[in-house]
């Protein structure tokens, strides 16, 4: 299928290197005549596929959270304003094992890489991530905001939920799981759920306080002959919330309808030990 072809390389980033020299050139130059006066107003921030027109206006101390400081109007030396995302999100890593080889504490197995809370240092650690098609078999990446504070199926906010999963053959998982990644911290997802069945569990044991999304984080996990990209959610029993978010999966990775989408929750996960086992019921096309 044509979607379907392996490009490791962001179409963000694939042709930096050609014009490197030419925006280089002309930075200089232009900065003096660009610059704004003291007193206007915050240009608007593009809008993006991926990232929402949400950007905090906050200045000065750091958010909660390790966010990022805003830099307000920017500076006299026309230094590049900071766009925080709405949430902290933070990248994981899990070793690698051979296949076949069961490790024995499965938290052990993972690394923390690194955290972000703005578009900027995103992309600075997004560069320097080798891409799924580069990684041996078995080893997985972890994307959860921080909220989440270890991407297992017992965290509190991830216990009442589960995951969409979508299988793939091997060579195409590089642009699916980037563009996965960029809808998730760009709030693509927002509106999958109901505030109010969003706060429903707000004060139950090990919450921990804050406004977290219905959406927790997503995976991929590279395998001997397929990979595996999921999607984590916080609330199982939502069934209208679930598919929601089935669909904005479709429309984000621009999925033909003959995919199959798989959902298991995370209790059933803990209940025969597995991530990705599903019962074939539970095996669904978008169409």
């Amino acid at each position: 299928m044509a979607f379907f072809s392996n490009h490791s390389q962001s179409r963000f980033l694939a042709n930096s290197a050609s014009t490197t020299a030419q925006t280089t050139a002309t930075a200089t130059t232009q900065t003096a005549a660009t610059a704004p006066p003291p007193n206007a107003a915050r240009p608007r921030v593009p809008s993006s596929k991926h990232f929402s027109t949400f950007v905090s206006t906050a200045t000065g101390e750091e958010k909660a959270q390790g966010k990022d400081k805003a830099t307000g109007n920017g500076t006299s030396n026309g230094t590049a304003l900071v766009h925080p995302l709405r949430n902290t999100w933070v990248f994981w890593f899990r070793q690698h094992r051979a296949p076949g080889n069961k490790i024995t504490n499965y938290e052990e197995g993972i690394k923390k890489i690194s955290a972000f809370s703005s578009v900027e240092s995103f992309w600075s650690l997004w560069t320097h991530v080798h891409p799924p098609s580069s990684l041996l078999p078995t080893t997985d990446y972890l994307l959860f905001h921080t909220g989440v504070r270890r991407p297992v199926w017992e965290d509190p906010l991830n216990l009442s939920g589960g995951k969409w999963i979508i299988r793939l053959r091997k060579g195409v998982a590089d642009r699916l799981w980037e563009d996965l990644v960029l809808a998730v911290i760009g709030d693509q997802f927002d509106g999958v759920v109901d505030p109010a069945d969003a706060a429903a569990d707000s004060n139950a044991d090990g919450v921990p306080a804050g406004d977290w999304p219905e959406i927790c984080g997503c995976t991929i996990s590279v395998r001997q002959n397929e990979d595996i990209i999921s999607l984590w959610n916080r609330h199982d029993s939502n069934a209208k919330s679930k598919e929601k978010i089935k669909e904005t999966i479709r429309r984000v990775l621009n999925l033909p309808p003959s995919t199959v989408m798989e959902y298991k929750s995370n209790n059933d996960s803990m209940q025969d030990k597995s991530s990705f086992r599903v019962n074939p019921a539970d095996r669904t096309p978008l169409s």
